[in-house]
């Protein structure tokens, strides 16, 4: 009798470890991110539980960017959508309005304690390196939409080009992912601390080798710099198009030429999204190099290294450029 109660005891203790050994572990959320620099920061939480979505792809921009319907498809089957705003995505504006309302749609712009910088209006060889204003972050309140879209329009969107706001950014993603995943939630707390480490080092090493060209002036496609100068102390005289969406006028560029030949501009940054022409022909008739920096790290594999991959990239650019 005995024999059989202990033969029964192990029978049901080997078919407990074998339902244990095989039980599926809980499915990671689906995770959507619109932009490369966004999509890396998310991957770089998520390792080791999921992989994000990513929408933007390739050398497309998000300025000008149209949905496919595979994108279409995947946002909607999405858990949790990381974008910066629509300032910067405006073509997912619409898309996100009507996902269901299980979707969490996280808007990286309003992550409070960020450095905004206000857009700069000025004319036609305004220097993106004047007339910036410090902002924090905040979740903005209220459901008034005109003055929503008027408040996100206010700041330059392109956030992530400032190292210590990818720090915050790292910190709220790990937060909401942590909150729709609580199965999973300390090794989203663990990759961004991690990571956050990892950003810290980046941007010594940043300001380290920008420091010997930070007085060089040189100008740049269009203004999306303006967190990495403000950053860096850096001396941008000024930009082709103060929008990629508005093409300059030829006196606009008549007058963009002239500053650079006055204040000795050394190169004019273009950007792979857009249009190489104007730059040859801003910089006829001058001694500036033209070179090539890119703010979406689009030639990168994506995933957790690309962010840190897109800025080493652009400063090793720009170091080699101001240096000649």
């Amino acid at each position: 009798m005995k024999s059989m109660t202990a033969m029964v005891t192990l029978l049901f203790s080997a078919a407990f470890l074998v339902v244990s050994n095989g039980a599926t572990p809980a499915e990671a959320p689906h995770v959507v991110a619109s932009i490369q620099p966004i999509h890396s920061l998310v991957a770089g939480v998520m390792d080791g539980v999921g992989k994000p979505s990513l929408i933007v792809r390739g050398y497309g921009s998000p300025h000008t960017y149209q949905m496919r319907p595979s994108n279409a498809a995947t946002l909607q089957m999405a858990d949790i959508v990381f974008w910066v705003g629509e300032p910067m995505e405006t073509f997912l504006h619409k898309p996100i309005s009507i996902l269901p309302s299980s979707a969490k749609v996280v808007e990286l712009m309003k992550v409070t304690d960020l450095t905004l910088l206000r857009n700069r209006h000025g004319g036609p060889s305004e220097a993106p390196q004047g007339g910036e204003v410090n902002e924090k972050g905040s979740e903005h309140q209220g459901n008034d939409e005109d003055a929503r879209h008027a408040h996100n329009h206010s700041f330059d969107a392109h956030i992530w080009l400032d190292v210590s706001n990818a720090r915050r950014m790292v910190e709220a993603i790990a937060q909401h992912l942590s909150a729709a995943d609580e199965v999973n939630a300390a090794q989203y707390q663990t990759n961004g601390a991690a990571l956050t480490e990892q950003l810290e080092v980046l941007d010594a090493e940043l300001a380290e080798q920008l420091e010997p060209v930070r007085n060089v002036p040189y100008v740049v496609f269009h203004d999306a710099w303006g967190y990495l100068e403000k950053r860096y102390g850096l001396n941008a005289v000024g930009s082709v198009t103060v929008s990629p969406e508005r093409m300059p006028s030829a006196r606009r560029l008549a007058k963009l030429r002239n500053k650079i030949n006055e204040l000795d501009a050394r190169c004019v940054f273009t950007e792979p999204q857009f249009e190489s022409a104007l730059v040859k022909t801003v910089i006829e008739g001058t001694d500036v190099a033209p070179a090539v920096l890119d703010p979406l790290g689009v030639g990168f594999e994506p995933g957790p290294d690309a962010y840190f991959q897109m800025m080493r990239a652009n400063t090793t650019a720009m170091v080699r450029c101001l240096s000649r």
